[in-house]
């Protein structure tokens, strides 16, 4: 199987690599996530002007017509970066609902807003009694005439304060955790009874909590079929995990190479750090942990580029793996650098706790590993030649 990139991806990899070299050393970040609306507007226009935006959307709407193998490889610079822009929430959560999902009408308007920058957007999925559960809705959506009202929350939706449109799942049929009767619905965050309660996320970036109280909105609004939004929802959640994994193992990968060059030079009874053996076979470790999720992560996005059946199976794995093995390459990575590891000052924090933040979303370790067990299972006699790393 052939893991090296096309001219093109290599290409784009290292515009990434060039802009975050000359936009996002750390102290920039650290100002910038601070004030205003947390990101700065101006990388989101040269965002658009590089064609990032563009990146995953058919040609006819005006983009590259890229794949998830292209958008992996733009997530992973970003998290080397620590990207704080709307890329993901807008581009991949709300972009793939669009775009596997979205009426004619609903892509004519939107997708070309978004690939010039004029329009972003997001996915709430969460409720505060759903836990990982896409199936468990309590927010609904009853009818009224040619309209709905939807009524109820979603919780933590990642950059709604400067969302023009949300997507979110609401219940029109059925009972709050059958799987049947989840549509999804695009609401403008101008619409009368939805109300938004911002904040600074522990990881830098902003999220909102989002009440709907009687808001009305007309049938063109829903996205994807009526009553069979689940499917949707769990092809966003896969493009949204792949995205995560992306991101976790550039950070996972500056981690690693931060520490050996730390160490390389930190001066311990008259030797460097690196030279003690306890400390070489921890790094080693570090290594062989963020590698052995970069395989899991092209395996994953190759399988969902394929559409293949063992998609979702991959995609719990990666999603258990990048929980794990991010905390031990974090963990270590703070204990080799010392009281250096918690300051503010020294990336190294910040990469670890954005790494404990993406392990909670769409699941956790936990929930993806009993996941991955019950596909496991195999009571029908499938190929099981998968196997999870403990």
């Amino acid at each position: 199987m052939d893991f090296n990139l096309s001219e093109e991806q290599s290409m784009l990899k290292d515009s990434v690599v060039r802009f975050v070299s000359d936009n996002y050393e750390l102290s920039k970040r650290l100002v910038q996530q601070k004030k205003g609306i947390g990101y700065s507007e101006d990388h989101w226009k040269t965002f658009a002007e590089l064609g990032w935006l563009g990146l995953p959307f058919p040609e006819e709407y005006g983009g590259l017509g890229g794949s998830v193998i292209d958008t992996m490889v733009l997530m992973e610079e970003f998290g080397k970066g620590l990207i704080l822009e709307p890329y993901y929430a807008t581009v991949v959560l709300a972009g793939t609902a669009l775009k596997l999902g979205g009426t004619a009408a609903q892509k004519e308007e939107l997708i070309p807003k978004i690939i010039a920058g004029e329009c972003k957007a997001t996915v709430g999925y969460a409720e505060e009694q759903s836990r990982y559960n896409l199936t468990d809705v309590a927010t609904s959506a009853k009818k009224d005439g040619d309209a709905y009202i939807l009524n109820g929350q979603k919780s933590m939706v990642a950059n709604a304060e400067t969302a023009d449109y949300v997507i979110i799942s609401a219940r029109t049929s059925g009972n709050r955790d059958d799987e049947k009767g989840i549509s999804l619905f695009l609401i403008p965050t101008t619409a009368e009874g939805l109300k938004r309660r911002n904040m600074n996320t522990v990881d830098g970036l902003r999220a909102s909590e989002i009440e709907f109280e009687n808001v009305k909105v007309g049938a063109d609004a829903i996205v994807g079929e009526l009553d069979n939004g689940l499917s949707l929802l769990k092809q966003i959640s896969m493009h949204g995990i792949l995205a995560l994994g992306a991101e976790s193992v550039g950070m996972m990968e500056a981690l690693y190479k931060d520490t050996v060059d730390y160490t390389s030079q930190r001066i311990q009874f008259d030797h460097p750090l690196s030279e003690f053996q306890t400390v070489k076979h921890r790094m080693a470790e570090m290594f062989t942990e963020t590698e052995l999720c970069r395989s899991i992560l092209y395996r994953a996005t190759m399988e969902l580029d394929d559409a293949n059946p063992e998609a979702e199976l991959d995609n719990h794995a990666l999603k258990y793996m990048i929980g794990k093995n991010g905390r031990f390459v974090g963990q270590s990575a703070v204990q080799l650098h010392g009281g250096m590891g918690q300051t503010e000052e020294l990336r190294i924090g910040h990469y670890f706790i954005r790494l404990a933040v993406i392990d909670t979303q769409f699941g956790d370790t936990d929930f993806h590993l009993s996941q991955f067990a019950e596909k496991m299972e195999n009571p029908e006699g499938e190929d099981d030649s998968m196997m999870l790393p403990i």
